[in-house]
Formats: structure tokens, sequence, C-alpha cells
């Protein structure tokens, strides 16, 4: 496969470009990234011309893939054609809230702005407006996006910043404990309780290898978070539309934040974010609260319409039936894939994300009867219930460099493009078939 002009871009980019690209996980892949031209459907086409079947999906935000349906394109061009953007109000915006609020639980109001960072930004300067405290529990492993207060390592009697650029003070406000450890949040709440504004947390961790809660650990963070006059905020920015279907994962689980991060699906493609949630506190933000939030492209009209066409799109034609069924039949054939060649990894995923984890241990192939089949649900009656991921840690031990740098080019030589790193989640759009599915799982069999 033939790669010569992915590189001479790339050596391009590095002439004016810091690491010649524009988000940092895209240079993950040795010895450079390829540069895509187009998408077709549930593929890509890379600047060589190369074909492949397409898990990445930008990332999580194309539902539908890459050929958007006549209607979404015809939304997009509309609105594109009667002008760019205005910074006043359109009727799309109105449309697009109206229909969140419908489908979420949580969401009374909803305030839009352009990226899941400025979201999860947004939510948490909102949570320490409408509390009067300063401290934000995040989750180890959990991603928040690129912002000063979670951008935290270390413990929680030593929070340091995890880039530089960020001043001590905002790590000392930032609180880390592991995802599924209710013992050590109980702990934190007993010693920092009257301090915190907000835990943050997604639902199901989407950065970090696709970590499941353990049964009732969502509904012990609504528990906590209510008797210590806490808000809960679940960031639904990968997991939003896509667990759950339209109710996103906080419907799944059953269980309601007070606050709700979005991106990703909710703009259809397009740069976008949102923070909804109970209106008595969405309405801390100005110009009818204290909270100062703006935005020049926020509620961008392409965006919104893009957005709201994808969803509307999605509940009229079970797209959520569908690309839920091909991510079923991808995690079960991966579960016997990796029981007959690699028994100590872990398949993982849920709904139309999916992922292989190279742990180090686990249950030999003898041993596996009984285990989720459809992806690791942190059953405690499985075989792998004490070796498979609980958190971000447990991600993180796996044999990372072995998936980077021999397995996802050994896919990515048969044709199959998965997500850059062990870590970011992989992604079924409308647009893939029962025949990717099957190219896809000849591919594991081979590159395993």
């Amino acid at each position: 496969m033939n790669h010569e002009h992915s590189r001479t871009l790339y050596d391009r980019a590095l002439s004016v470009m810091p690491g010649g690209v524009n988000s940092a996980v895209r240079a993950a892949v040795e010895p450079y990234p390829l540069f895509v031209r187009k998408g077709v459907g549930g593929h890509v086409i890379d600047a060589d011309g190369n074909r492949f079947v397409d898990w990445v999906m930008g990332l999580g935000p194309l539902l539908l893939g890459h050929d958007l349906p006549e209607s979404v394109q015809a939304a997009i061009q509309r609105t594109t054609s009667e002008g760019p953007m205005y910074g006043m109000p359109t009727e799309v915006e109105i449309d697009l809230a109206e229909f969140v609020v419908r489908h979420v639980p949580s969401v009374e109001k909803i305030r839009f702005v352009n990226s899941g960072t400025e979201a999860t930004v947004s939510a948490v300067r909102l949570a320490r407006g409408y509390t009067g405290r300063n401290k934000i529990v995040i989750m180890e492993g959990g991603y928040h996006g690129a912002q000063e207060s979670t951008l935290v390592e270390g413990d929680t009697e030593n929070p340091r910043p995890s880039s530089a650029g960020i001043p001590q003070s905002f790590a000392e406000h930032t609180l880390r404990v592991p995802f599924n450890d209710a013992e050590a949040m109980t702990a934190l709440f007993e010693d920092h309780g009257e301090e915190i504004a907000a835990v943050m947390t997604e639902p199901i961790l989407g950065n970090y290898g696709i970590v499941h809660p353990v049964p009732g650990y969502l509904e012990f963070l609504r528990e906590i978070t209510d008797e210590h006059g806490a808000l809960l905020v679940f960031d639904e920015v990968i997991t939003g539309f896509r667990v759950g279907g339209l109710g996103c994962a906080q419907s799944h689980f059953g269980v309601t934040p007070d606050l709700t991060t979005f991106g990703k699906i909710i703009g259809g493609g397009f740069p976008v974010g949102a923070i909804g949630g109970r209106a008595e506190i969405i309405e801390h933000f100005a110009p009818v609260g204290d909270v100062f939030q703006a935005g020049t492209f926020s509620g961008h009209p392409v965006t919104m319409a893009a957005g709201l066409e994808t969803l509307q799109f999605a509940a009229e034609h079970d797209v959520h039936e569908h690309v839920h069924a091909l991510g079923d039949r991808l995690r079960e054939g991966l579960s016997e894939i990796v029981a007959d060649q690699a028994p100590n990894y872990t398949v993982v995923g849920t709904a139309d994300m999916f992922k292989v984890v190279f742990t180090r241990e686990g249950p030999g192939a003898n041993g596996l009867e009984g285990v989720c089949s459809g992806g690791c649900r942190q059953d405690p009656d499985c075989a792998r219930y004490d070796y498979c991921p609980k958190n971000g840690g447990d991600v993180t031990r796996a044999e990372t460099e072995r998936w980077r740098r021999l397995f996802w080019g050994r896919m990515k030589e048969q044709g199959i493009l998965l997500s850059q790193n062990q870590f970011e989640s992989q992604f079924v759009s409308y647009a893939h078939t029962d025949a990717d599915v099957e190219e896809t799982l000849e591919a594991y069999k081979e590159a395993l």
C-alpha cells in the first residue's frame, strides 16, 4: 500500500504547523498520519487513493457516515446559501433546542457553544457560579477537553497540571478519583464535601478504552452529590445521541444528572458544543444570570441545521437500531476471535462503540465461558470481571505501545482504519454495512 503523498503532505505540514497537525492525537500513529482526501459512506480515501473501512468516523460526530442523506445535505446547503452567519439569533437554534429538550431527560434548557471543550469549560464555570464553591471532582482517565480545570494529574493530596501552561492554582481546585471507586469518592466528600461544586464524569469512559460503570456506580454518584449539595455533571460529548439513542446514556442508565455537556453528533459533523440541564441552573448563564458565557459563532446556523436534520433523520429511519446491531455483531465477533487468539485481551464497548483493549491478564481460553460477549459490562458474574478495566489506570497499564506500533499498522495495511491510539473509541455509522463488519473481523483475525 503506497503512502508517498501522505508522507509528502506531512513533510509540508511540519514546516507550518506544530507536529504537522492541528490536534495532537492525529500524530499518534507512526511514522506519519494518513491524510484523507474524501469520505464515501463508511469508508475514507486517502491522499494516495487508498480506500479504508473507516471506524474513526471523525472521532464520533459522523453518526450517518460520510455520505449524508439528501435531507441533511439539503438543509446544510440551503442554510449556507442564505448566508454564512449573522451574530444574531435564528429560528433553527430554537428548533434544535426544542428537539433536545424533548428527548434528553436532564435538559430543560440548553446553551449552544462551539466545541466539546467549550461546553465543559462553561459547565465548570456554571457549576461554580451556581453553588458558590470552587472544587471540581473528575475521574482518573476521564477526558473533558483541553481545559485548565480538568487537565490535572496526581492524587487528591498532590494534584498538578498535566500540561505546561496551566498554573498550579488551577489544579488545586480539581480532585481526581478512580472511576468506579465508590469508596474513594465517599472519602473525598468526607474531606471536601462543603467545597465541591460538582462531580463531572462521562457515564462511560470513552477516551480511555470504553470503560463501563460497575452496577450502581452512577446511581451512587447521584445520591452522594445530592447529599452534599453538589451538582452531577454528565459529559456526554461522546455518548450523547449514541448510547441510549436520542435519550443519550443517561436514559440508558436511568440516572438524570443536573447538567449535561454535548458535542460531536449534536452538530451533525460541524463544530459544536452544548450545555443542558435544569432550567434553574442554566438560567445562571448571562444575560439572565451572573455567569458570563458568550461566543461569536455559538448557535451557528449551518451547524444547527446539520445537527437538527441529523437527529431528525435518526429518529425517522431507525438509525440507532442499525448501528447498534452492527456494533453487537462486531463485538460478538471480536469476542470469539479474542477468546481463540488472545484470551488476555478485553473486548469493550456498547451500542455503536467498540474496541479491543490489550489487557495483560485474564483467564485462559478455557476459562472464558459466560463472558460478556457483546463487550465488557462489568458483570460481577463474568469470568473476566476481576481482570477487565475498571478505570483509566487499568487501560493505561495495557499493552498500549503494542497496539499503536504494531497492531494499528497491520490493520491499516488490510484496509481497516482504527482510531489513532489504544484509548480512543471506534464508532459504527449508518453507512456501514454487514460486509464492512465481516471484512473488519477477518482483518482482526490476521492482525492479532
